[in-house]
């Protein structure tokens, strides 16, 4: 796998498509690169995982049967589920490419689809996100540095941020820490213990703690 489509593996795909061959075909494509592909045949099912599942880009067909894919991305965004999106279609109508416009769609591919080139597109629309939570997570780390006294800190504060899930919690042990960096426990509990304070890293179970991003701006 390049670089570029490593940044994929950490994200989900809702894909939407009526033709069952198609969207099997694709679907077992993208499932290498990607965390997590949703394929679904209506747009009801679509409305299901978008309601329980985290969704980073929802690939449509404009043409499904007795529905339209542009018509559900202008719903979605009416209820300010504002998700980029990449439209399909063996159509080269220039309606329906005025309507993608109007709905600010990221990219528009005719079908057949070229898998690389979905791949690529998928790319170039993740790019920003990855880049911006980057931005935001370095953020973090200087104004949690900030916040604490000990230059020894601040390699485990970075460690604690790279480690991040979803959910901004952070998982691990003293000892764990302790073997990956030379620290001292006294020291590493005083770290934990000046976050805990603050409120910006809460213990919330036995080896899980959780991140609070709010507290950096109080």
């Amino acid at each position: 796998m390049s670089k570029n489509l490593e940044i994929l593996k950490d994200f989900n795909i809702l894909y939407l498509e009526d033709d069952e061959s198609l969207l099997k075909h694709t679907k077992d494509a993208l499932e290498d690169f990607v965390a997590n592909i949703y394929g679904v045949k209506t747009t009801v099912e679509a409305m299901k995982i978008l309601l329980e599942k985290r969704v980073d880009v929802i690939i449509s067909d404009i043409q499904l049967e007795n529905e339209n894919g542009i018509n559900f991305l202008k719903y979605i965004k009416s209820k300010n589920i504002n998700i980029p999106s990449i439209l399909t279609t063996a159509h080269t109508d220039t309606n329906y490419l005025i309507e993608a416009i109007k709905l600010k769609v990221e990219n528009y591919l005719i079908k057949p689809i070229d898998i690389n080139e979905l791949l690529d597109s998928l790319v170039d629309v993740l790019l920003p996100k990855i880049q911006e939570k980057e931005l935001k997570k370095n953020e973090n780390i200087i104004k949690t540095i900030g916040a604490i006294t000990d230059s020894k800190q601040v390699e485990i504060v970075k460690y604690i941020f790279n480690n991040l899930d979803e959910n901004n919690n952070f998982f691990g042990s003293y000892s764990e820490i302790m073997d990956k960096f030379s620290i001292s426990k006294p020291t590493l509990i005083k770290l934990f213990k000046d976050l805990a304070d603050k409120n910006i890293l809460i213990k919330i179970a036995h080896k899980t703690y959780q991140f609070d991003e709010k507290s950096l701006n109080d």
